[in-house]
Parts: structure tokens; C-alpha cells; sequence
């Protein structure tokens, strides 16, 4: 941002919409939290005194219901104030039905608890924040717009002027220094606000917004749908291959096995001409079906590890591929660990050996421990230019390591190149 655009940001925020948002953001905020504070206080101490009592459960269990629906409207408060959408907590859930459960439910939820404390901090803050917004507010108005209004404290006042750390501002030269004053107080007065609103948006979102947890929870339960969706399109595949290779090979090998089989007594050499032409066609079906199981999980993963599972991949790309894994001899990653880190690399070769043709020459994959995270990086000298975004492939990669918490990195610049690094978590074999 240029001088100009600064100067003339400083020099609108006063009368911008934003600033005078905020401000009414802290002066509703001051009864508002005399209100909660009060309820909350009040609701707890007899929630608190009447646990020897059974009555005390549904009155504390009140109280915090009470606390929730402040922080509903305080969130919609800072969404249309402050411009900052806060998402709300979990909702409760009761293991049980019934009001006995519910009760229970609300007394052990941190969020809820969270709500009673936001009541009680929040007076204090708003009490300052009120005082020194209303204050600045105020005096840089007051100040600025003196020039104006100062002849009326000689007129219905027994003061000539209006007196700031003991000097009557009644000359040219002390109206003209209230006037600088007041255009300094009011340039700042937006900023120290927003300074204010600052702190309240980090206390709504900490203590009114979802928990680590929560967001935690919510990020598993978007990997399991990954997972499930992941799953289901691998069997889909398979089913697919099967249906369409193997199996209709496997047919039409049983019908020539039945015509020859037919043809044995009057034609014999044709009988051997399709036996020999069938005995070609088993080859085919079970290099297919080896290739599919390779595809679920090869054989020498299982028996050798990456290195050797890896290198053989790279025999199949149709550029030469250098690899290099540097993983500790006496320990192995998690058996899925390896399987998505396999699949990985074989996809990324796949998509060079596609663009092969624009100008791909080599390709390298290095694999390799550090701290408790695999790293896996596959790099290309073929066409840039790629994305997560844009490709599917690489969108469904970066799905299926998010899935495992894991990270995936496209560098593609557009003049050519290509760099993909993959991190897993390690999470060694038990």
C-alpha cells in the first residue's frame, strides 16, 4: 500500500462505517455484560448453594443453558458489528433421553463452562473498553469541533474559554492548538478502538467458538467420510476390473475351451489351435490379475518394504527414475502408512509417464524419516503448471493424506518442473 492510500485510510476511518461499528460494538457491550455478569454470578452462587440440596443440579444446569444462549448472541453481536464469524460450539448430547441426562450432559460440557466465564471476564474488560473508547471518542470529537462551539462558554459561562492543563484556550492561537489536538485524538481514536475489539474477538472466539477438540472432532469425522469415499471408489475399481478384464477373459476362455473341447474328435489340430490360442489367453488373465493385486497391495511391499517395492515401481515409468529411501533398517512405518506412501509415489509416476510427452526426460523419488514423519518427495523436469486444484489426482492425493494427517505440496512453477512433497506420520509397527 502506497503513502497516499495510507494517509488516506488514516484520514477516513473516523467517519468509516467500520469505526462507528465498533464503537457501538463497545458501548452495547458494557450493559450487556452487567447483565450477564449479574445472572451468571447470581445463578452459580445459588446454583452452588443449593447442591446440598437436589435443587441445585437443574438451577446450575439453567444457569449454564442461560450462559449458551449469551454466547449466541454474543457471536451474532461481533458476526454484525465486528464482521468476524465465529462458529458456535458443539452441540450437547446426552447419551440418554431425558431430563436427568440432559442435566448431566451440561454440567460436564467444558463448552458450557466456558460460557459462565466469558459472563464474568467480560464486565471487567467492557468497563475499561467502554470508559476508553467513550473517552477518546469524545474528547477528539469535543476538541476538533471546538472552533466552533467554544463562544458559548463566554456567553452562558463565567469562562472565557475552555481551560486544558491550565491554560484557557480562548486565543486564536489556543483555539487553533484544540483544533490539532482534537484531529490527533480522533485520527487515533479508530485505531485504539480496534485495538479494543481485538481483545474482544480473541475472548468471544477462545471461550464462545469451538474447542481444539471440537475442531478436532470434526476433522475426523471429515477424514472418516474421506476414507469411506476413498474406500468405496477402490472397490468400485476393483469390481470394475474384474468385471471388465479378468472375468470376460475367463469367459471367452471357457467358450473356446468348450469349442475345442467339441471340435477334439472330428478336427483335432484346430481343437489344438484353440487349445494353444486358450493356453495364451490364461497367460494374459493372470498377468492382469497380478497387476490388480499389485494395485491393492503388492506382494513385495509386504515382504521387502519401500525400497524394493518403490524401485519397482519406477521400472514401470516410461522416463528413467533414480530413487533413494533413507529409512532406519530396524523399524518399519505402519503397514497403511506404507501402502498410502506406495500408492503415492505410483500415482505421481503415473501422471510423469503421462506427461512424458511434454518434455518429461527424468524423474527422481527420495523417501526419508524425519523425527516421526515420512517424507516422500517425487520430482520431475516435464511440463509445469500443475495444482491441487486443477488436477484430480492430485486433489484425491491430497484427500487421502489429509486422511492420515498428512500434508501434500505441488511446486510447479509454469516454465517447467514439477515438485511433490508428501509427509506422512511414521507411526511404527507394534
Amino acid at each position: 500500500m502506497g503513502n497516499g492510500k495510507v494517509i488516506g485510510a488514516v484520514l477516513r476511518a473516523p467517519v468509516a462505517g467500520r469505526a462507528w461499528r465498533e464503537f457501538a460494538y463497545l458501548l452495547v457491550g458494557l450493559p450487556l455484560s452487567i447483565l450477564y455478569f449479574s445472572l451468571a454470578i447470581t445463578g452459580v452462587s445459588l446454583g452452588a448453594g443449593l447442591l446440598v440440596t437436589f435443587l441445585g443440579v437443574p438451577v446450575l444446569a439453567g444457569v449454564l443453558a442461560m450462559c449458551r444462549g449469551f454466547g449466541h448472541l454474543e457471536r451474532a453481536r461481533v458476526r454484525h458489528l465486528l464482521g468476524v464469524d465465529i462458529a458456535p460450539p458443539a452441540p450437547i448430547r446426552a447419551r440418554k433421553s431425558g431430563p436427568i441426562a440432559a442435566m448431566g450432559a451440561l454440567l460436564k460440557s467444558g463448552s458450557a463452562w466456558r460460557h459462565v466465564l466469558y459472563s464474568v471476564v467480560q464486565l471487567p474488560w467492557a468497563v475499561f473498553g467502554f470508559c476508553l473508547a467513550l473517552t477518546f471518542w469524545a474528547c477528539g470529537w469535543a476538541f476538533l469541533l471546538y472552533p466552533l462551539w467554544f463562544w458559548t462558554l463566554p456567553a452562558y459561562t463565567e469562562e472565557p474559554g475552555l481551560v486544558l492543563f491550565s491554560f484557557t484556550l480562548d486565543s486564536p492561537g489556543g483555539i487553533a492548538f484544540a483544533f490539532l489536538f482534537g484531529l490527533a485524538v480522533t485520527l487515533a481514536t479508530p485505531w485504539v478502538i480496534r485495538a479494543l475489539t481485538t481483545v474482544d474477538r480473541v475472548l468471544v472466539a477462545g471461550l464462545l467458538g469451538p474447542s481444539r477438540l471440537d475442531h478436532r472432532v470434526t476433522e475426523l469425522e471429515s477424514d472418516r467420510g474421506v476414507v469411506v469415499d476413498t474406500a468405496a471408489a477402490d472397490l468400485r475399481r476393483i469390481e470394475r476390473d474384474l468385471h471388465d478384464g479378468a472375468q470376460a477373459r475367463l469367459v471367452a476362455l471357457a467358450m473356446d475351451l468348450g469349442l475345442a473341447k467339441e471340435k477334439l474328435a472330428e478336427d483335432p489340430r484346430a481343437a489344438a489351435r484353440m487349445v494353444d490360442e486358450a493356453h495364451g489367453e490364461v497367460k494374459i488373465a493372470l498377468q492382469e490379475l497380478r497387476d490388480l493385486a499389485r494395485g491393492i497391495h503388492p506382494a513385495v511391499l509386504t515382504d521387502r518394504g519401500l525400497d524394493a517395492a518403490l524401485s519397482s515401481v519406477a521400472t514401470r515409468c516410461v522416463v528413467p527414475v533414480k530413487v533413494a529411501v533413507d529409512l532406519p533398517a530396524e523399524q518399519r512405518p505402519a503397514e497403511a502408512i506404507e501402502g498410502i506412501a506406495y500408492f503415492v509415489v505410483s500415482e505421481l509416476l503415473q501422471n510423469v509417464s503421462k506427461h512424458a510427452g511434454a518434455g518429461a526426460r527424468g524423474a527422481s523419488v527420495d523417501v526419508w524419516k524425519s523425527g516421526e514423519r515420512l517424507l516422500i518427495q517425487v520430482c520431475d523436469d516435464g511440463r509445469g503448471g500443475a495444482g491441487v486444484a486443477e488436477g484430480a489426482g492430485l486433489a484425491g492425493l491430497s484427500e487421502r493424506l489429509d486422511a492420515v494427517d498428512g500434508v501434500l505440496v505441488v511446486d510447479s512453477p509454469a516454465d517447467g518442473g514439477t515438485v511433490v512433497t508428501a509427509e506422512l506420520p511414521w507411526r511404527g509397527r507394534g
